[in-house]
C-alpha cells in the first residue's frame, strides 16, 4: 500500500512539475538476436518498455535487412529499435520526435546495439512545410504531446520554452538520404492525433515507393477527422486493416469504408498496404 502511493504521488507530480528523469539500461536476451540494450526512461508516466522477438518478428514481416525504415513520433524508441533490429546493420531506420525532452532517451538508444542496428534520431517534426512550431504536452514532465503553431493548444497548458522544427519529410530524405530513398519499405506514425496530417504530407512519398504505412486512430479525434485519416491513406491507393497488437501473430480485420473507423472509441493501430500487392 506504501509503494502505491509513493507511486501515484511520483506520477501527480510528473503531471504537474518539470523535471529530468534519467534512463536505466536494461537488458533482453531474444532468441534470435541474442542481448539486446533498452534504455528505459524512469518518468513514472511512461510504462516499461518490454523488448521481445515476437515485436521484432512482426516488423520482419515488411521490414527486410538492409531495407529503410522510418519511425514518425518514436517516443523513447519502443518501436524504433524493434524496427531497427529488422532492418539491420546495413538498413537505415530514421526516427523522427519533436519532443526535445524525449529525444535524449531515444538517442540513447540509438547509440546502442550498434552491432545489430543503424538508427538515425531526429528531434524535428515531419510537416507539410519547413517551419518552427511549439511543442506542447498536457504533463509538465513532457512525456506525450505534439506540434502546434500557437502555444494555446487543445494538446495541453505545458509548452516547451524553445521552439521545434519542422520538416518536410521527402524533402529532407532527398536532401539528407538519397541514396536510401529506393529502399524505404515501411513508414510508422504515432502523432496524437495528427497522423492524417502527416499523411498528407508524405503522400506523393507514399505513392512513389508505396511503403508499408502504420497509422493511430487517435481517441480524441472527431469522427470526421476519423474519416479524413482513411481517406487520407486510402486515396493513396491502399488497403487499411486494424491490427490487435505489435506481435508476429496479430490479427487483422480490413477496414472497408471510412464509417468503419467509427466502430472504436479507444486509440487504435492501422496497418495499410499497397492495393496492387496485397
Amino acid at each position: 500500500m506504501i509503494r502505491y502511493f509513493k507511486e501515484s504521488f511520483r506520477r501527480k507530480r510528473a503531471r504537474r512539475l518539470f523535471r529530468e528523469y534519467s534512463a536505466t539500461i536494461d537488458n533482453y536476451d531474444l532468441e534470435k538476436e541474442g542481448t539486446i540494450q533498452f534504455a528505459n526512461w524512469e518518468n513514472p508516466l511512461i510504462a516499461r518498455v518490454d523488448i521481445n522477438q515476437s515485436a521484432v518478428d512482426f516488423y520482419r514481416r515488411y521490414i527486410s535487412e538492409g531495407d529503410m525504415a522510418i519511425d514518425i513520433g518514436t517516443n523513447t524508441g519502443d518501436t524504433t529499435v524493434p524496427m531497427a533490429l529488422a532492418a539491420g546493420r546495413r538498413g537505415l531506420t530514421i526516427g523522427f520526435d519533436p519532443n526535445p525532452v524525449v529525444f535524449k532517451i531515444l538517442k540513447i538508444n540509438s547509440s546502442l546495439n550498434k552491432d545489430k542496428t543503424c538508427i538515425e534520431p531526429y528531434c524535428y517534426a515531419v510537416t507539410a512545410h519547413e517551419d518552427e512550431f511549439y511543442f506542447v504536452s498536457s504533463e509538465a514532465s513532457f512525456s506525450n504531446g505534439g506540434v502546434s503553431k500557437t502555444p494555446k493548444s487543445r494538446l495541453g497548458r505545458f509548452v516547451y520554452p524553445q521552439k521545434v522544427r519542422g520538416v518536410n519529410l521527402e524533402e529532407f530524405l532527398s536532401k539528407n538520404h538519397p541514396t536510401w530513398l529506393p529502399k524505404l519499405c515501411f513508414i510508422k506514425i504515432d502523432a496524437e492525433g495528427y497522423d492524417k496530417e502527416i499523411i498528407k504530407s508524405i503522400s506523393p512519398l507514399i505513392v512513389k515507393h508505396k511503403p508499408v504505412v502504420i497509422t493511430e486512430s487517435y481517441k480524441h479525434s472527431s469522427g470526421s477527422e476519423k474519416m479524413e485519416l482513411f481517406d487520407a491513406i486510402k486515396k493513396n491507393g491502399y488497403k487499411i486493416f486494424y491490427f490487435s497488437g505489435f506481435d508476429v501473430n496479430t490479427t487483422m480485420t480490413e477496414l472497408k469504408s471510412r464509417e468503419d473507423i467509427l466502430q472504436w472509441k479507444k486509440t487504435v493501430n492501422l496497418i495499410s498496404f499497397p492495393e496492387q500487392i496485397h
